[in-house]
């Protein structure tokens, strides 16, 4: 008897260890997350930070009151990604879990900021590179600048009465961020097809990647995310043709538009081809999406229209 209380004796100690060993486990991968999810949404804070202050650090003649309101509105984005990233649930970020949308749409933003800050500092004190950089973005504006074509179009947000040098400066401008948007969107359908986006481990959440949309709401999944990436693309394709036209027509009975400061130059030419070309990546990541839960629901038998959502 005194053996078998021993054998059991041992084999509770055994399966107690084992246990805790499992627990402790669990708590350090749990604290290695914690600070991984950290770690990288205070990176990408600072990386929103750099974005927003690229042009004020690079040009000069920008006041006091200037700076501090630059600094203030990257305080204030660099909180607010940091906070989006911070934690396990959605809020406002799309795709936040499925590497690289979002970093592609990052790079597209500052590469677009980034080249426009450099050419504009060519007017004010040019160097080797700036020069270079000007030279190049006057030659894509020109390239780019034919009839009914998106960079002729940016140039009607102008006032009627704009200088030539404002007009080659705004096409110029434009030239170059279209062409930066355009590759930046070969380069995400690209990454798209060779990594089989949005191949993850344990799934894709919808609910985490698309917190804006209801999977739960009336209607198929599949047709509604289909509805959605045709409005994206439509939108995406439409917007860089319809904004000076909506300028132009708002700017009626008010002062126009003169984008004769570089920073409103740089912001607005940036704004004008990143959001056609957000538009146009969001809308083919859904139909992917789509085009992921119709090919799993065809694999495990499910019927079109069931409102079966693979996890």
């Amino acid at each position: 008897m005194g053996k078998i209380e021993a054998a059991r004796h041992n084999a509770r100690g055994f399966i107690g260890n084992k246990v805790r060993q499992s627990i402790g486990s669990a708590r350090i991968e749990e604290g290695k997350a914690v600070v991984s999810r950290l770690t990288g949404a205070a990176l990408r804070a600072f990386f929103v930070m750099v974005l927003i202050a690229t042009p004020s650090a690079l040009l000069p003649g920008l006041g006091s009151d200037g700076k501090q309101m630059v600094a203030l509105i990257a305080l204030f984005a660099a909180a607010l990604t940091f906070a989006e990233y911070k934690t396990t649930y959605p809020g406002l970020v799309e795709f936040r879990d499925a590497p690289p949308f979002n970093r592609i749409r990052f790079m597209i933003l500052f590469i677009t900021v980034f080249f426009l800050t450099v050419i504009e500092k060519a007017q004010v004190t040019p160097t080797t590179l700036s020069t270079l950089f000007n030279a190049l973005g006057i030659m894509v504006g020109n390239a780019l600048d034919f009839p009914y074509s998106p960079v002729r179009l940016a140039k009607l947000m102008l006032a009627d009465d704009a200088s030539e040098a404002q007009q080659m400066a705004v096409a110029t401008a434009a030239g170059m961020a279209y062409l930066i948007s355009l590759l930046g969107l070969m380069v995400f359908v690209l990454v798209l097809k060779l990594q089989s986006w949005p191949n993850q481990v344990g799934g894709f959440n919808v609910w985490v990647n698309l917190p804006t949309f209801d999977p739960t709401a009336s209607g198929d999944i599949v047709t509604r995310l289909e509805r959605d990436a045709r409005l994206n693309v439509a939108f995406g394709f439409l917007l860089p043709f319809l904004i000076p036209a909506v300028v132009k027509i708002g700017s009626a009975g008010f002062e126009p538009l003169t984008l004769t400061s570089p920073q409103t130059l740089i912001w607005t030419m940036t704004a004008w081809s990143f959001l056609p070309c957000s538009l146009l990546m969001r809308g083919i990541a859904m139909s992917k999406i789509a085009t992921m839960i119709r090919a799993k629901r065809r694999t495990e038998g499910v019927e079109e229209g069931s409102g079966y959502l693979p996890a």
